[in-house]
């Protein structure tokens, strides 16, 4: 296994979204050369995004482009001007939910967007694009835990679709255009920083807010809850190391990144609650369209190649998540 290059320009899309500003900065302290583009939407609060950038612009080998991947021409311009070598692909439409009720923004971002990706990483050629897929994408599976060798072709939601999509995409241009692609399948992300439409962000605004906060399924639910950082080492590891050209010339290979341990949601929230010193009200609802029962991420792949798999603990998660957000917000 290779360790990371420093000599590399890392191209990250996405770059001042949660994984794109932790895994800037992890790159940024080696040394490296990090180039980064964001739209900067408002799907959650800008302020946040700009947060992030004020720290990464203090890195000398930082460059932050504000545009979309869904514009062909900006994404040419920037392989064009940049001649990135490796490329992490991790701007995406986020959240199932959203996804039933704007499904414009997931079509235009994580298709279109993808796809200009791809077609840059071919007329500029790169050694490694690493692209961000989703642990959606098993579905109603009920096979447990969730291996990459599961069939994963009926999805419950459009952002799901959508990310099996880039998947069947990759290997495709794999295939065709000899382009070493790597897609990593995150497990409920969380930590610092994080994004505020994820469930554990929104359950510590309402309890610092003393409102009641909205739990699915009446809270009969299991995730795989992964930290921050162990997303971030996984990623780092793969980054130089392209998989290798197979007996049907593709170089293809796919990741589960998760904790390998599913937790109660209740479990979780009461750690939640410990660490933010303060109660939850608690209101009790149905199940969601697009929601599933369990996720539980099968890691051998991971442990095999890498000898790695995530092992942060929620309570040691949470607790640095609480410390910041309390920080943060003013609490």
């Amino acid at each position: 296994m290779k360790s990371l290059d420093t000599s590399k320009t890392y191209l990250i899309t996405g770059g001042a979204g949660f994984i794109g500003f932790f895994l800037s900065r992890a790159l940024l302290e080696k040394g490296a050369r990090v180039i980064a583009i964001d739209n900067m939407n408002d799907y959650y609060e800008v302020s946040l995004k700009e947060a992030r950038l004020t720290i990464l612009r203090d890195f000398p080998g930082y460059k932050f482009v504000r545009g979309d991947i869904g514009d062909k021409e900006t994404v040419f311009g920037l392989f064009e001007t940049h001649r990135p070598d490796i490329v992490v692909n991790l701007a995406a439409q986020a959240g199932v939910r959203y996804s039933i009720d704007n499904p414009d923004a997931y079509i235009q971002s994580n298709i279109v967007g993808f796809f200009n990706i791809l077609e840059a990483c071919r007329n500029f050629p790169v050694e490694h694009l690493v692209f961000a897929s989703s642990s959606s994408v098993y579905g109603g599976n009920t096979k447990i835990p969730f291996s990459t060798s599961d069939q994963v072709d009926k999805p419950v939601s459009l952002y799901a679709a959508t990310k099996k999509s880039n998947e069947l995409m990759a290997y495709a241009y794999s295939r065709l255009y000899r382009i070493p692609l790597t897609g990593l399948r995150f497990f409920t992300v969380y930590g610092p920083m994080g994004r505020p439409d994820m469930a554990y962000f929104k359950f510590a605004r309402k309890i610092m807010k003393g409102e009641p906060i909205q739990i699915y399924n009446h809270g009969d639910m299991r995730r795989d809850f992964t930290y921050i950082d162990d997303i971030v080492t996984g990623v780092e590891n793969i980054l130089c190391n392209p998989p290798a050209f197979d007996e049907n010339q593709a170089a293809y290979k796919i990741y589960n990144i998760g904790n390998n341990k599913p937790e109660k949601l209740m479990d979780y929230i009461s750690v939640l609650e410990k660490c933010l010193g303060k109660e939850a009200r608690k209101e009790y609802l149905p199940m969601q369209p697009g929601d599933v029962y369990e996720t539980y991420a099968d890691v051998s792949e991971l442990m095999k190649d890498y000898g790695f798999k995530p092992s942060t603990t929620i309570e040691e998660g949470l607790s640095r998540f609480a410390e910041w957000f309390l920080s943060y917000y003013g609490e």
